[in-house]
């Protein structure tokens, strides 16, 4: 149109009323030329207000006509799942307003391309109601694990998760492995990547004097010492002058920072950060900063993990916005069943019930193996959280007094950590 004035778009449009500046007639030209445009908008698949009112040119005709695979959905907390013409998983995504959150992916709101291109693979939008948003999360979780969907980008692979343990021999060092079975008492993770894992053992090294190298030593068959000796970061134990009872105490010393007391360790090396720092050596104490942050946060992650993956089974609650409480049901670190009891309604029937539908989960053989590493901090998470009440356990829910936990709350806001 040459201009957007009232008269010229009530022309073109053939409104029954002329305007002329008088309120009624005004209106009544407008309500013509509100209709005009609604009959267009109804070809390019608008149909409603809510879908009047999201309008915009710059979601493409063909993107706009798929809305009506979010027709029907439940307006409900949950999980939704789009998936291609055969039926496999595109992206995997959670939401409090699961029919909301998907009718906005055909708007101008979303803005990702690649969830454009989802979107125009997608033939099919399943959704799965959950009694709580802890279970949409790890029902989220699981999916993505079990199907890889190709356009979420994150926990598609949980088996490459990297653990640093001390190894089981005469003269122990620390090693960076897949997995760690129920044998391997000392360990911190998992780590997201290797070099994560790479930066812990190096915050370590510098921490207690362990062996680096990467042979098997024997207190029968002496080797002469490397350089780390010499620069007092190896008790050398190849050299045959320290016994086996003497190693012991160190080894004991690393593995407390990985599973007991840590308070030492990162004392000593916010020592060593400090005399970096007066020293003018600030890109050496900024490195060494970041390792410790590698190694308290994973020693951390399983020391809260592993007491909880040992515990029966843990019922806890939460209030919730919607008023009611939110009951989970945690057996060996894995989620067993989630439920909600409503405003005014006694709990504890929605307990019981909930106990005996949960899940069946077999004790762990290994860290992960009852539940993904990344599905027990989302519950630990969900557990920690201020409101939440202990309902009842079956089992020991511990960490360290003065453990990794502790050590990085303590050092989170100083350093700048996240949390």
């Amino acid at each position: 149109m040459a201009n957007h004035k009232l008269g010229t778009l009530a022309r073109h449009f053939g409104a029954s009323t002329t305007p002329d500046h008088r309120a009624l007639h005004d209106a009544r030209a407008t309500v013509d030329v509100l209709h005009g445009l609604i009959g267009r908008l109804g070809s390019v698949g608008v149909h409603t207000l809510e879908e009047l009112s999201s309008y915009t040119s710059r979601v493409s005709d063909e993107l706009r006509r798929k809305r009506h695979l979010a027709d029907g959905l439940p307006s409900a907390p949950g999980v939704y799942v789009f998936k291609d013409e055969r039926g496999e998983p595109l992206y995997v995504g959670t939401s409090v307003d699961i029919r909301a959150r998907a009718r906005s992916y055909f708007t101008a709101s979303e803005q990702r391309r690649r969830m454009g291109e989802m979107v125009r693979l997608a033939t099919e939008i399943t959704p799965i109601v959950c009694a709580t948003t802890l279970e949409a999360q790890v029902r989220e979780l699981r999916l993505i694990a079990a199907h890889k969907p190709r356009y979420n980008r994150r926990s598609r692979h949980p088996e490459r998760a990297w653990w640093l343990k001390l190894t089981d021999e005469t003269f122990p060092r620390l090693s960076i492995v897949r997995s760690v079975g129920p044998d391997d008492l000392a360990y911190a993770g998992p780590f997201g990547t290797r070099g994560s894992a790479e930066e812990a053992m190096a915050a370590l090294h510098d921490a207690v004097p362990l062996r680096q190298c990467l042979a098997r030593l024997s207190p029968r068959r002496p080797t002469s010492a490397c350089a780390l000796a010499d620069m007092g970061r190896c008790s050398a134990p190849c050299t045959g002058e320290v016994p086996v009872e003497d190693y012991a105490v160190t080894v004991a010393e690393a593995a407390a920072v990985l599973v007991g007391d840590s308070r030492a360790a990162v004392a000593a090396l916010r020592e060593r950060m400090a005399a970096l720092s007066s020293q003018e050596r600030f890109e050496e104490a900024g490195a060494l900063r970041d390792r410790l942050a590698d190694l308290v946060r994973a020693a951390s992650r399983s020391q809260r993990a592993a007491p909880l993956a040992s515990t029966a089974e843990l019922v806890a609650a939460r209030r919730t916005a919607r008023g009611g409480w939110d009951l989970v049901c945690v057996r060996h670190g894995r989620l067993a069943g989630s439920s909600h009891s409503p405003v005014g309604a006694d709990p504890m029937p929605y307990v019981a019930a909930l106990r005996a539908s949960a899940e069946v989960v077999a004790p762990p053989t290994g860290p992960g193996t009852s539940a993904l590493p990344e599905e027990t901090e989302l519950v630990l998470r969900w557990l920690e959280a201020e409101g939440t009440r202990l309902v009842d356990i079956d089992g020991e829910w511990t960490c360290p007094v003065g453990g990794a936990a502790a050590a990085h709350r303590e050092l989170a806001p100083a350093l700048g950590w996240a949390s």
